[in-house]
């Protein structure tokens, strides 16, 4: 599935990145992706919908026509995203994953992760695991093919988690992919820090 993520210059300066969303909540933590995504010139972001990031694509304008071809996109483009459910989606894009890290591509990879909730001490097994009541199997496996990792299950260090990965992404010496998980119970919730000024992101030169 192809989700576009559109920009509206002609708002104001807080929703110039604005995407549109049925909930027309800017500064959720899902508006807030979708708006640093835009930023960085992603307009199309490929992903196959499951359970747990459902909310997290409300707030992408989808159009079911194309594959997961987010490594395409990079190399075209400059930077690509997809968007995928826990474990199950998660492990199926590794391919692509560990293919755009040999190639210095910038994917960012963004998992509808488990409800925050969910996290600590009693993790039960949940239907999108390998069967053990631990959720870093995934993070475990992207830590070898990309170069950063970051579990979003708390709003107060969302913003600089998310805007850290997309920095650590387009590194201008050597841009990799990334991991974003996202808490499925988060993408809806506002926050103030996302109402701040985007950072000064640079797409790397593609040679």
């Amino acid at each position: 599935m192809r989700t576009t993520a559109r920009s509206h210059l002609n708002q104001p300066t807080n929703l110039a990145f604005n995407i549109r969303s049925k909930h027309q909540n800017y500064n959720s933590l899902g508006g807030h992706l979708a708006q640093r995504l835009v930023q960085i010139g992603v307009s199309d972001v490929f992903s196959v919908p499951g359970d747990f990031n459902l909310v997290l694509l409300d707030d992408l304008v989808a159009e079911p026509q194309l594959n997961l071809i987010a490594d395409g996109y990079a190399r075209s483009r400059g930077v690509g995203a997809c968007v995928v459910t826990f474990t199950v989606g998660g492990l199926s894009v590794m391919n692509a994953i560990a293919g755009a890290y040999s190639e210095d591509l910038p994917v960012i990879c963004i998992v509808g992760g488990p409800n925050s909730n969910d996290y600590g001490a009693n993790n039960s097994i949940l239907h999108h695991s390998i069967g053990l009541a631990d959720f870093s199997q995934e993070l475990k496996c992207f830590q070898q093919i990309t170069c950063q990792q970051v579990v979003v299950n708390n709003l107060d260090n969302a913003q600089e988690q998310i805007d850290g990965a997309i920095a650590a992404a387009l590194d201008v010496e050597k841009p990799k992919p990334v991991y974003i998980s996202i808490s499925c119970n988060l993408p809806g919730l506002s926050h103030p820090s996302f109402l701040r000024n985007p950072l000064p992101f640079t797409l790397p030169v593609r040679h």
